[in-house]
């Protein structure tokens, strides 16, 4: 599933291959990824002769502004953006294609369709569908992330996976954040000290910083994301069989000598 890293790359490609082109052509291969009542008509007269402005990215949003309307791409679990000649052919999962003026396109490429693209008429439009997203997690100071661990006490991970707190933040990413800040996924928001909120948020910003620059959690040795798909994965720090179970509802895995259930 892309998460704040992957999103990142895509903003990268859209900028790349996208700021300062004219859209010349929008093909909508497949309207079920159109969403909020959008259809095909509207996206092509809204976009068709706009020219493509520096995007931004939001937790696992992805906007891409014109100086009129904006389109906001979300990838659900298998959503990608990628930037080919206009002569290729279409991948079987081309959904939307956006042909620019230097016979590019950009193809928004999803299999599972769980979600798509919106259309907002100007930047309020933008603010009100983002407007139960939290703060984002690249930018996330130390208070800002006490702030969205506050109030009713959870699991640590449903916290940081809960957009509306923290946008951006998926499975793997929070997964190796926490190993990173020995904390356990299950662990109370509200038990808690100083010391380890201060390694939750040095974790969050190492992580994010490295992933973002790859492009995707990597799959590093010295990582968690390098063993947990092992059938006995060790963890990379002490050499503890990693454990495997379910937290907030997700696959989730740690290691029960650094991440101790009770309090450490």
């Amino acid at each position: 599933m892309p998460e704040l890293a992957d999103i990142e790359e895509y903003r990268r490609v859209l900028d790349t291959c996208g700021r300062g082109r004219r859209v010349t052509g929008v093909r909508v291969k497949d309207a079920g990824v159109l969403r909020g009542g959008l259809g095909a008509r509207r996206l092509r007269d809204a976009l068709t002769g706009a020219r493509v402005a520096e995007p931004e990215r939001h937790g696992k949003w992805l906007i891409m502004h014109t100086g009129g309307p904006a389109v906001l791409f979300h990838f659900g679990m298998t959503g990608r953006l990628v930037c080919v000649p206009e002569d290729e052919p279409p991948a079987a999962h081309d959904r939307v294609l956006l042909t620019l003026d230097d016979d590019q396109q950009l193809r928004f490429r999803d299999q599972r369709k769980l979600k798509g693209l919106w259309l907002a008429a100007d930047p309020g439009e933008v603010d009100r569908l983002l407007a139960d997203q939290g703060p984002d997690a690249l930018s996330l100071t130390r208070e800002q992330l006490a702030d969205a661990l506050d109030g009713r006490p959870r699991q640590l991970k449903a916290a940081l996976l809960d957009q509306s707190r923290v946008a951006g933040l998926g499975n793997l990413l929070t997964d190796e954040i926490l190993w990173h800040a020995r904390l356990h996924p299950a662990r109370r928001t509200n038990e808690l000290d100083r010391a380890q909120h201060g390694r939750l948020s040095r974790a969050l910003k190492q992580v994010l910083r490295v992933s973002v620059r790859a492009g995707r959690v990597p799959p590093r040795r010295s990582w968690l994301t390098g063993h947990r798909d092992e059938p006995s994965g060790a963890c990379p720090r002490c050499g503890t069989e990693l454990a495997h179970g379910r937290v907030a509802g997700r696959g989730t895995v740690w290691c029960p000598h650094d991440q101790p259930a009770a309090h450490g």
